[in-house]
């Protein structure tokens, strides 16, 4: 089985300094039909204007991910945990027991695009924390890269849920395969390019839910980009 959910049915808020898309009901969107996949809750791709950003809030028992595809993401949390997030990194917030931090846009004059991902986590009350590092994008051209897990394995962020995170990046008229185990899901969500999963054709905004197959195969059909979420 498959479900699409399409960049442009996606919700929608331009705050001015920050345009933002929402895969998932967050803040003032809300759809029943789209209110999380599995553990899988938010999926928000923004745009943050130069020298805006978010000031400083709490979360909570959340898995927080985040990706910057252009710009710099400057963070500042309660942990003492603080970082430029520039592409090609990623950062793992672990919000527990309860954290707050603040973001704001890294440059003054370029605008920052990211996607930020929250995964409810297998416990509450966890020990707060904050997490940084590279991935380098040359592991990850034609093939999955690792970067959140289960279980920290191959120098993954451990995540507090069953889910493994890849990134990859293929050239035009590139397969790769996914072998799903039984009783997985996958969620697959495109960051640039153009890409087919078997017949259906996705465009960057893209996602979709993937469960009851065996296998899917990935094609590229321009120089792409995208998240792969394999889901207990």
């Amino acid at each position: 089985m498959m479900k699409i959910r399409r960049s442009d049915e996606r919700g929608h808020a331009n705050h001015g300094w920050l345009d933002t898309y929402h895969t998932f009901s967050f803040a003032r969107y809300y759809d029943p039909d789209w209110m999380n996949f599995r553990s899988l809750r938010v999926m928000n791709e923004d745009w943050i204007d130069g020298g805006a950003g978010f000031p400083e809030h709490p979360h909570e028992d959340m898995e927080i991910i985040t990706i910057v595809m252009e710009g710099a993401l400057a963070h500042k949390d309660s942990t003492g945990g603080s970082g430029v997030i520039k592409p090609g990194e990623v950062q793992k917030m672990t919000a527990g027991s309860g954290i707050t931090h603040s973001e704001f846009n890294g440059s003054s004059d370029e605008k920052c695009h990211l996607y930020q991902i929250w995964i409810m986590p297998n416990q509450n009350g966890l020990v707060p924390g904050y997490e940084q590092k590279i991935f380098p994008a040359e592991d990850r051209k034609g093939k999955l890269q690792l970067v959140c897990s289960n279980d920290g394995r191959d120098d993954s962020f451990l995540v507090n849920q069953d889910v493994n995170l890849y990134l990859s990046s293929l050239e035009p008229d590139h397969d790769l395969k996914w072998d799903m185990e039984k009783g997985r899901y996958a969620w697959l969500q495109v960051m640039n390019g153009k890409i087919s999963i078997n017949v259906d054709a996705l465009g960057a905004g893209d996602g979709v839910a993937i469960w009851d197959k065996d296998e899917f195969i990935i094609h590229s059909n321009s120089e792409s980009e995208f998240m792969l979420f394999d889901l207990g």
